[in-house]
């Protein structure tokens, strides 16, 4: 039974072994300059021409000055700094965007089903928060130089509270990519009109109201 027993232990160990290397596969390689002009995609991006690469590709200003929050619906306008903009970050796992508010302004519930996040407030004061599986609100207001954690793939959002003031933050993301969906959006604009009613009680002519909003424009 002794051996039978070591047996298991040695296979469990061997299989959490296998996943995990197989999840976060070392480098191969210093660089590899993510090649956007190439429409094969391996979980991912190739490898540009190492001849190719230049210091542009590690480089990006888009974060440096704040954009106009108050020409949006929401109030909120993300700049992400992810692999498409930034090539150099193919394969390395982590990225930045930039979040600016108008004043009162929301950025929306929302997921990243690949990344947990993590923001730096430059400016301003916010009430942030994410929700667990469990329906638990895990919130908090935060203000400038205050750090905040969203883990990976949870519903969460951000608003600014103040009444007359814009604000900033900065975030970081363990995904070269994290993807982004919103929660209305998403529901609205995509799933159909019966399965809609059905799960939020509406009636059917309030979904449709509600769904033109996040139509695509023809």
């Amino acid at each position: 039974m002794a051996s039978i027993a070591t047996s298991l232990v040695v296979i469990v160990t061997m299989l959490v072994s296998a996943v995990a290397v197989a999840s976060e596969s070392n480098m191969l390689q210093d660089v590899c300059v993510a090649d956007l002009s190439n429409a094969v995609k391996v979980n991912g991006y190739t490898c540009k021409d190492s001849t190719q690469v230049t210091p542009e590709h590690f480089f990006f200003q888009g974060l440096a000055t704040a954009a106009a929050a108050s020409n949006t619906s929401t109030g909120a306008v993300v700049t992400g700094a992810t692999v498409e903009k930034l090539p150099g970050l193919n394969t390395l796992g982590l990225s930045m965007s930039r979040i600016d508010y108008a004043p009162n302004g929301l950025n929306p519930p929302h997921v990243h089903p690949r990344a947990s996040e993590i923001i730096f407030v430059l400016e301003g004061q916010l009430h942030v928060g994410f929700v667990t599986t469990a329906g638990k609100l895990v919130d908090k207001y935060i203000n400038k130089g205050d750090v905040f954690v969203f883990p990976k793939g949870l519903l969460h959002f951000q608003k600014n509270i103040a009444r007359s003031a814009p604000a900033s933050v900065i975030a970081a993301f363990d995904s070269q990519l994290p993807g982004t969906q919103s929660l209305v959006s998403s529901l609205f604009g995509a799933l159909p009109d019966d399965i809609l009613v059905k799960s939020f009680q509406f009636k059917p002519k309030q979904v449709k109201r509600i769904k033109s909003r996040y139509q695509p424009k023809k």
